[in-house]
């Protein structure tokens, strides 16, 4: 490096600019192709124990094996996910930290006045992983069977009704805020700093009931089509006659804006190969996870679906009025 200083103080501001800029791309390509060099850092941007911390220590593990390097996963929990993704928004763009991103990212850039970040241009996508359908549980005690009797117990007693979810800005916090719309009440939620810590709550009672990406505790409805093959006995919302509402959450990896493209293409392949192995999926399926269909897997496929996204979440934010400083 002082040999290099010396070349650039001898040169013009011109020729000094060529200069770096040859260094840099003689460079970069030879650090693409010494990645990973060292252990990585995935961040999940929400507290242990829920469903994006479970999805990503299933994944990271057989992640490590592929790119024969640790994996090391740093929970970073608050406002949402927010916190989380700013880190690595943040974060020197050299393939050695990266988050487990979800639809709330695409929710904050509309739910909060001001986001932390630009999902659009602070993030760069890496590749989808999986796709989790919400599922609405309930305290073992409560007096209701099924989702009519929950809706016509929760409209009777929603002044002492409490819901809970893995933090504002969350997607259960904001399928929350839909669902009681929908069925026309108003119930306060707890926000927590991840799914873990409100299901641990809600098994000792201090509230009702959550959407949460679980088969623990009672079972209400699954927010999907069809039925989840781990849950085969719970029942849909359209089966229980609740039609056209539907709730559930992807999960993508998202570098720092910048990271070489060389670097992106690896862990995107080296994902695709952890994703595609049978006892990772075998270990989602059981967690009601979906891993993400071979045709929505591609770096540019996400790339497309992250302005539609915001705008999707957006649009009923904005027709309910929600909105966090």
């Amino acid at each position: 490096m002082p040999a290099l200083s010396i070349v650039i103080r001898r040169v013009s501001r011109s020729r000094a600019a060529a200069v770096l800029l040859a260094a840099a791309h003689a460079i970069g390509p030879v650090r693409a192709q010494e990645w990973p060099a060292r252990a990585l850092t995935m961040v999940v941007p929400f507290a242990p124990g829920g469903g994006t911390d479970v999805l990503g220590r299933i994944v990271g593990r057989r992640l490590s094996e592929v790119l024969g390097q640790q994996v090391v996963i740093e929970n970073v929990a608050g406002a949402g996910g927010m916190i989380g993704s700013l880190r690595v928004a943040r974060a020197p763009p050299d393939g050695y930290q990266f988050v487990l991103g979800s639809r709330a990212d695409a929710i904050n850039q509309t739910l909060y006045k001001h986001p932390l970040y630009n999902l659009k241009e602070d993030l760069a996508p890496v590749v989808l992983v999986a796709e989790q359908p919400m599922v609405m549980i309930a305290r073992r005690d409560l007096p209701v069977d099924g989702l009519q009797e929950l809706i016509a117990h929760v409209r009777k007693n929603q002044a002492t009704m409490r819901t809970g979810s893995a933090g504002i800005g969350s997607t259960g916090y904001f399928d929350c805020a839909l669902f009681n719309q929908v069925i026309g009440v108003k119930v306060q939620d707890i926000p927590y700093r991840g799914g873990g810590p409100a299901l641990q709550d809600l098994i000792g009672g201090r509230f009702e009931v959550p959407p949460v990406q679980s088969d623990l505790v009672r079972g209400i409805a699954v927010f999907r089509r069809e039925r989840l093959p781990a849950l085969p006995r719970l029942p849909t919302a359209d089966e229980q006659g609740m039609k056209n509402f539907e709730a559930s959450t992807w999960f993508a990896f998202f570098y720092p804006r910048g990271t070489p493209a060389a670097i992106v293409r690896k862990l995107h392949d080296a994902t695709v190969e952890a994703m595609d192995t049978p006892s990772v999926q075998e270990q989602l399926v059981a967690t009601g996870t979906f891993v993400a269909v071979p045709e929505r897997r591609s770096t540019e496929y996400v790339e497309g679906i992250i302005t539609p996204e915001i705008e999707r979440n957006g649009a009923p934010i904005r027709a309910a009025g929600l909105s966090i400083d």
